[in-house]
């Protein structure tokens, strides 16, 4: 009876997996959580401020339908953003803490500066002028300031396009969810349950996706600015990304307003080629990133510290999917963690070569580069001379 191992799995005396911890950034214990803290309560302090505005305005049975019908939006928009961030995945206290601006200080704001932007260009409350004027510059200014702030204070964290995309989606899912409850609330408080269904069908049904696809544009701009090594493009791309911002929603505005009219060929002839571009741009950059990777990782095949397996494992979701799952099938929990470790640090690899590529320089690109190097190499031992890798 033959004692020979199956072809592929660990062999008796193979280096097991063995945890490496993420390059992260270590911060005192006591100032991160002073930081959580003051966060929490700064962002409690707003979202309770719009609910009460809400709730004097429309009720507390109207506001609490339209809390739980705008959690619909939230179901079709936030997992749309985490499938475009399946490759080089977000911190999730980053994600929370964009979303919770657009929740709750972006639509505050909005509240107070789109009646006092309305004030001073002579446009009275409720005129259908304002949302075609005022709030686009108001809304787009507020919501792009979440993925400013994200490239300003935590630069490293914005890898390229897509994670700019990310961290305005998420920004503009949180402003569109808490949006759609004063709208929700305001069509059952004047009409009923009537004015409840129809406000869920125009707002939720027939456009979840517009204030995402605005933010895009800025998120891209700040992407783009984030790899970028020439500095015209640094400050321009930003700028141009929200006045195409603002123009697309002062576009989108001013078709509701006509087919509050009556022209149902509005929403035919704008509104749904702009949600149909929504989704060929999420598409388009998923794959742009998986090409990305793979472009720029095969510059680690010739120094040698990568094979065209582990590439061709890296640039594929399938393909990721099928070794964490090979991982923790040979290993156990540890060794799909080990792996997952693996993935992320290539796509870190990947984007950071690019950034390399386009022209970036200095000497913390270059210690970054050396230390996803150890990470992938320690991570990638245990898997060496398996079966694990399908192709390439």
């Amino acid at each position: 009876m033959s004692t020979e191992a199956p072809r592929g799995a660990p062999v008796p005396g193979q280096k097991r997996p063995s945890y490496r911890p993420a390059l992260l950034l270590h911060r005192p214990i006591l100032r991160h959580w002073l930081a959580v803290a003051l966060l929490a309560v700064f962002f409690g302090a707003c979202g309770y401020s719009v609910l009460k505005i809400v709730r004097a305005q429309s009720g507390v049975t109207a506001t609490v339908l339209g809390i739980m019908l705008s959690l619909v939006v939230l179901g079709i928009i936030v997992p749309v953003l985490l499938w475009l961030d399946r490759f080089e995945r977000e911190p999730p206290q980053l994600l929370v803490m964009v979303f919770a601006w657009g929740a709750c200080v972006a639509t505050l704001g909005a509240l107070t500066l789109n009646q006092f932007g309305g004030t001073l260009v002579g446009v009275r409350p409720g005129d259908s002028l304002l949302d075609v004027t005022v709030a686009p510059v108001v809304e787009e200014s507020l919501k792009g300031l979440a993925p400013l702030l994200i490239l300003l204070l935590w630069r490293r964290e914005i890898d390229g396009v897509v994670d700019g995309m990310v961290y305005a989606g998420m920004t503009a899912a949180g402003f569109a969810a808490v949006e759609d409850v004063f709208y929700l609330a305001q069509g059952y408080s004047t009409a009923g349950r009537h004015g409840l269904f129809a406000t869920f069908l125009v707002r939720v049904v027939m456009s979840p996706f517009a204030h995402p696809l605005f933010s895009l544009c800025v998120g891209i701009g700040i992407g783009l600015s984030a790899t970028s090594g020439r500095w015209l493009v640094r400050i321009a791309a930003p700028i141009i990304g929200w006045c195409c911002a603002v123009l697309l929603h002062a576009g989108w505005n001013a078709g509701a307003v006509l087919a509050i009219h009556g022209s149902v060929w509005t929403y035919l002839l704008l509104q749904l080629p702009l949600f149909a571009a929504f989704v060929a741009i999420v598409v388009t950059a998923r794959r742009r990133e998986a090409a990305l990777i793979d472009r720029h990782l095969r510059h680690y095949v010739e120094t040698g510290d990568l094979t065209l397996p582990e590439v061709a494992m890296l640039a594929s979701i399938p393909e990721r999917r099928y070794a964490r799952a090979w991982a923790g099938a040979h290993y156990g929990r540890l060794g799909e963690h080990q792996m997952r470790q693996l993935q992320d640090a290539g796509s870190e690899l990947a984007l950071l070569q690019a950034r390399i590529a386009h022209g970036q320089r200095g000497a913390r690109l270059r210690t970054d580069e050396r230390d996803l190097l150890n990470v992938i190499a320690g991570c990638r031992e245990p898997y060496l001379d398996t079966a694990l890798y399908r192709r390439g």
